[in-house]
């Protein structure tokens, strides 16, 4: 099927079914497949973005999603895939996008251990046993440490989240931002005031791929253009469909994509060697 041909299949369920079907609904209603959806969109979020249309991510009223639903919609894509999903299953198979959850529990790596605690405080672990037994420990372990700030470990259990109140990065000290980001506009940002210490010159910004232009210091006299890609995780690059061939590197949050085949500039690790640097110098 062509790009135009799916998203006049989309548009036409949608009427019939009177609100927008989520990808398990095509599934079943129409012969659109999961490959065919990637190839062209990316993922069936990106898909219903350009049919202008958009799944249902609040309650009544513009309310915050119970967690109740979203416990139940993330358990059965579990029961359905045998497995914890990622983002970009989590969009192809579930009611909901990935945003609620997200909302939730402050990063889609949090979600799983989040939802455990959850179904064993309402008393529903018995029930998902299979479900809940896929996750394996809890949030990783580790430190936050931001410039003129002690380290701050990290516990291994987090509290539930406040109803209807957003939620924030890891604090990084004070400065232009003092959270670290939750979404690429955030790491557009905070690369934007990492730049020179990183030795970064920044030429261009673009809403089409790859995202930067840049001049970087290679050497003690020497620079180099290089082609960005800000990324809030750098395996979203696969998400996202990119050519590894147009880009030079990736500027991301966190570093996530083991087999890599571009070189990966890490904000959270560069923010806190930069913190160092500046305290040895005080």
């Amino acid at each position: 099927m062509t790009k135009q041909e799916i998203m006049e299949v989309i548009v036409g369920s949608a009427e019939k079914l009177e609100h927008v079907p989520s990808f398990a609904e095509m599934v079943t209603m129409t012969q659109i497949s999961r490959r065919q959806i990637r190839k062209h969109f990316g993922s069936y979020t990106r898909a219903l973005r350009e049919c202008n249309l958009e799944r249902k991510e609040t309650g009544g009223g513009g309310q915050k999603l119970p967690l109740e639903s979203l416990f139940a919609d993330w358990a059965g894509v579990v029961h359905r895939l045998k497995k914890l999903p990622s983002m970009s299953e989590y969009e192809l198979f579930g009611k909901y996008t990935t945003g609620p959850l997200v909302r939730w529990f402050g990063s889609w790596r949090q979600v799983p251990h989040g939802l455990k605690q959850f179904a064993e405080r309402r008393g529903l672990a018995e029930e998902w046993k299979y479900e809940l037994d896929l996750v394996v420990g809890g949030a990783s372990a580790g430190t936050i440490v931001g410039k003129g700030m002690a380290a701050a470990p990290v516990p291994a259990h987090w509290p539930e989240s406040l109803f209807n109140r957003p939620t924030y990065g890891p604090p990084i000290g004070p400065g232009p931002m003092a959270y670290g980001p939750v979404n690429e506009l955030g790491v557009v940002f905070l690369f934007g005031v990492m730049a020179h210490p990183l030795g970064f010159v920044v030429h261009r910004l673009q809403p089409e791929f790859p995202d930067c232009e840049a001049m970087r210091r290679v050497g003690e006299e020497k620079c180099q253009l290089v082609r960005i890609e800000f990324e809030y995780e750098s395996r979203n690059f696969l998400k996202h469909m990119h050519k590894a061939s147009e880009c030079d590197l990736i500027v991301c949050w966190k570093h996530n994509w083991k087999d890599c085949p571009l070189e990966v500039v890490e904000l959270s690790k560069e923010i806190a060697k930069i913190a160092m640097i500046a305290k040895s110098g005080n």
